[in-house]
């Protein structure tokens, strides 16, 4: 217990004091997954939002196939990764290889099922609604994903942060492809995996902390655009219940 105690006391210093290796650290990880999110949610609305209006043959098999990279390992995605970005594999003359690019690259393919499932779903959702009337005023498949997944923003909203959170929690994928290299490609989860390994509980502690934080923060603005989204849809139903009324 005084060993916990004290790894506490001096995470919660390195923390106050702002120590520079550990600040490194989380500002690689943010820079990273904030990358991979830009890349993932910028393909993955769009496919999401066409998915959730297009009907065609094999359909149903590319919805299993999105499903099933849900619930793929990130152990697997990063070995995937890995053999592409390898010297022997077909994208190996890159040289990304245990860089920033692949660790990147890793969250994004990783992140991009999430977000394309989630937006799809919703727009999906939003399509048994309102797609008839769409349709009864003209608009093809494409104007009609694009119109209901700006009906659906908030929604949406929470699938970017949803996915940013999934990013940044994540270890095994960018230890494969990132190596992990002090100074380089080490991140707050694999930071935490190795100085745990070597004993240096106080550091580990800290990033473990600050991790928890960034999750705890996402999950709030989560929850505070869901009740923004309610309070903002009762005041437009109680808007029209007026004009009705008049």
């Amino acid at each position: 217990m005084t060993s916990f105690s004290d790894s506490a006391a001096t995470a919660l210093q390195l923390i106050t004091s702002l120590d520079p290796e550990l600040l490194t650290i989380v500002g690689r990880s943010l820079s990273v997954s904030a990358s991979a999110c830009v890349l993932s949610c910028g393909l993955g609305l769009v496919l999401g939002a066409w998915l959730g209006v297009a009907r065609f043959a094999g359909r149903g098999i590319i919805l299993t196939l999105l499903n099933t990279l849900l619930a793929v390992p990130s152990v697997v995605v990063g070995l995937v990764i890995y053999l592409l970005l390898s010297r022997s594999g077909p994208l190996g003359y890159l040289g990304w290889l245990f860089s920033f690019k692949a660790m990147v690259l890793a969250q994004a393919v990783l992140v991009l099922p999430v977000v394309t499932a989630l937006t799809r779903q919703a727009v999906e959702d939003a399509e048994g609604l309102h797609g008839e009337q769409l349709q009864s005023l003209g608009a093809r498949p494409l104007m009609r994903s694009l119109l209901l997944a700006w009906d659906e923003r908030y929604a949406l909203l929470t699938v970017l942060i949803a996915s940013f959170g999934r990013a940044i929690s994540e270890v095994g994928a960018v230890m494969i492809v990132g190596g992990n290299i002090d100074g380089f490609t080490r991140v707050m989860t694999t930071a935490i995996a190795l100085e745990t390994s070597k004993g240096d509980l106080p550091l580990a502690l800290g990033l473990g902390l600050i991790l928890l934080g960034v999750v705890l923060f996402l999950n709030v603005l989560i929850a505070l655009i869901r009740r923004w989204r309610e309070v903002h849809e009762t005041g437009n139903v109680s808007a029209l219940s007026l004009g009705g009324a008049v």
